[in-house]
């Protein structure tokens, strides 16, 4: 019986690439309308401002903890390394801040520690908060969560957030000295195995996935749905590193008409953009799930028996 169920529903689905492409094109076209027809670009703007708010505490957290663990120089090393997938004007001053830091005294930095973790984790805690309301805000939940229960929820994101980071960090940089150290050839044969930005595209897949399908709404999102957006997401905001660096060294000099801020300005545009990506993999995702549930819809008013037996009318 599952095996018939099976083969009718799959002889159900249409196999015309024309029509799965205009299915495609139709379901981008409303996540955008999704995206752009609403009032999205305040989340926009809050999410930025406390993403901009907390990185550089988080930065000052990171040295702190670099300077009990192992040094300070190490880590402003390593930083540097992962701040490549920065655009190469914003790239500067986080690299000044590392170098700043790394120089610091130890007593000073561990004072300066704890007082950037009260901002980091302030500033992170409303960000998060920002960016999930912006996702559900997109997804037309109906059944929102409460006060206590959506501060919780952020919370809680936010710290497995930084748990992803730490885990893929620590293996990432373990593969660096492994191959290194220990002269590990098939590891230290691999580029891509050493590139941030393959490690940040893992990163960005499977925690916006994750995000696509545990908090975007109360109920579980389709895991179809919240893979392409998580891959969505992470192409966006690797594009937008991209096309970023490219529009500020080739084509516009934003020096000239923002001065010694202009690195700040750049900063924030690649913030944007990535907040934007983020928000358009929420609407795709959601997006996607509609147009699963319609299909799956269709599929089982198909009768699993196959066509009834086509009955005479009577003789009159």
């Amino acid at each position: 019986m599952a095996a018939l169920q099976f083969m009718s529903r799959l002889r159900a689905v249409p196999w015309d690439p024309l029509y799965w492409l205009r299915v495609a094109l139709l379901t981008l076209g409303r996540a955008l309308t999704r995206l752009w027809g609403r009032d999205v670009m305040l989340y926009t703007g809050g999410v930025s401002f406390f993403s901009l708010l907390a990185i550089f505490p988080a930065l000052a957290i990171l040295i702190t903890v670099y300077s009990l663990l192992s040094s300070p120089a190490q880590a402003a090393q390593e930083g540097e390394a992962l701040a490549l997938i920065v655009p190469e004007g914003a790239r500067g001053i986080l690299t000044q801040e590392l170098v700043r830091l790394a120089h610091a005294p130890h007593v000073a930095m561990t004072a300066q520690g704890g007082f950037a973790l009260l901002i980091g984790l302030y500033a992170s805690h409303r960000g998060f908060k920002a960016m999930l309301a912006g996702l559900s805000f997109i997804h037309d939940e109906d059944e929102p969560r409460g006060f206590v229960g959506f501060n919780v929820l952020a919370l809680v994101v936010l710290v497995a957030t930084f748990a992803l980071l730490s885990v893929v960090s620590a293996v990432f940089l373990g593969l660096r000295v492994m191959g290194s150290a220990f002269d590990l050839k098939p590891l230290r044969g691999v580029s891509w195995l050493y590139s941030e930005w393959t490690w940040a595209t893992v990163v960005l897949i499977l925690g916006m996935s994750l995000i696509y399908r545990w908090a975007m709404s109360s109920r579980p999102v389709n895991w179809r749905a919240s893979l392409l957006g998580g891959f969505s997401a992470t192409a966006l905001c690797l594009f937008a590193s991209w096309a970023i660096a490219v529009y500020v060294e080739q084509i516009a000099t934003l020096g000239a008409t923002y001065g010694s801020i202009a690195t700040v300005v750049i900063f924030l545009i690649w913030l944007s953009w990535n907040v934007n990506a983020i928000f358009f993999g929420g609407a795709l995702a959601t997006e996607v799930e509609i147009s699963i549930d319609a299909h799956e819809a269709r599929l089982a008013l198909v009768d699993p028996r196959g066509p009834a037996p086509r009955v005479s009318p009577p003789e009159s």
